[in-house]
């Protein structure tokens, strides 16, 4: 059960520092608010895993034409990775669709799998012992993060960016785990930046037109980051309590998956979250 906010300690601000694991599995936590909550947070690079090229090495989309037995054992090594070894029949990982629907896991023995199945682009999750997982190669993760350990993954490619996807996830976490939107802690993790992402015209007029100047980074170059900032922001967020890692997906294809880069031939590097009984 989540903690009313009143007897919770307030987060620790975020931050993002590299880990390295068994495996040459590596990824990007935040230590001080896993020792808070028992909530581990983890962007993963895609390092340590069996997939060959294309989809070398670390591979977790299964969604991907790499050999599933790969994928199967790069997930198992990410698990591990961040000591969920032992949770993998409960692991939620939904076909992600570019839309806007979240999924809330609020009870270990009715966990919606079924529903995940069918696609969703974002899960609450206020159970401990349940890890999350959602892919990208490219498009912006989010975790987030509140006093208490519940928390949310969320997938944000354009579509959900510009249907606001991360400002309803992170109203939908406030209200289950009782907690100001406020006061929760939110990671963006990495994503193809405004470097590398030219888009038309008209798509950047219309993230300006909804989320301000901020998102036009010039020469049609669209910062889906500050599109994300902006309507977490407008959610309810604290700017103190959002971090942005600022790595270019499509400029740094030795750490990550990206899909523009790649020609859209490519694996997908995860983003992971999990709350640890205590």
């Amino acid at each position: 059960m989540v903690r009313h906010h009143s007897e919770t300690p307030d987060l620790p601000l975020p931050r993002l520092a590299r880990v390295s694991s068994s495996f040459g599995v590596e990824f990007l936590s935040d230590q001080d608010v896993l020792s808070t909550t028992g909530t581990r947070v983890a962007f993963f690079a895609r390092t340590g895993g069996v997939s060959s090229a294309p989809f070398d090495t670390l591979n977790l989309g299964a969604n991907t034409e790499d050999d599933p037995a790969c994928v199967e054992e790069n997930r198992r090594r990410a698990l591990v990775a961040v000591g969920a070894g032992r949770l993998r029949d409960r692991l939620l990982s939904p076909r992600q669709v570019h839309g806007t629907d979240v999924l809330v896991a609020d009870d270990v023995r009715a966990l919606p799998h079924a529903q995940a199945a069918r696609g969703a682009d974002g899960i609450v999750c206020t159970c401990a012992n349940v890890p999350v997982l959602l892919c990208f190669a490219d498009c912006v993760p989010v975790v987030m993060v509140a006093p208490g350990g519940a928390f949310c993954v969320a997938h944000a490619g354009w579509r959900g960016a510009a249907s606001s996807i991360c400002g309803k996830a992170l109203g939908i976490l406030a209200r289950r785990a009782n907690v100001p939107a406020s006061s929760v802690n939110v990671y963006v993790g990495p994503h193809i930046g405004a470097c590398c992402y030219e888009v038309s015209e008209d798509l950047l007029e219309r993230f300006c037109d909804r989320f301000g100047p901020s998102c036009d980074a010039g020469r049609r170059r669209l910062s889906l980051s500050a599109a994300v900032v902006s309507d977490l922001v407008a959610a309810g967020a604290e700017r103190t309590r959002i971090v942005v890692e600022e790595a270019c997906t499509c400029d740094s294809t030795d750490r990550y998956f990206s899909y523009r880069a790649s020609g859209g031939t490519c694996g997908r590097h995860g983003a992971l979250a999990c709350r640890f009984e205590r």
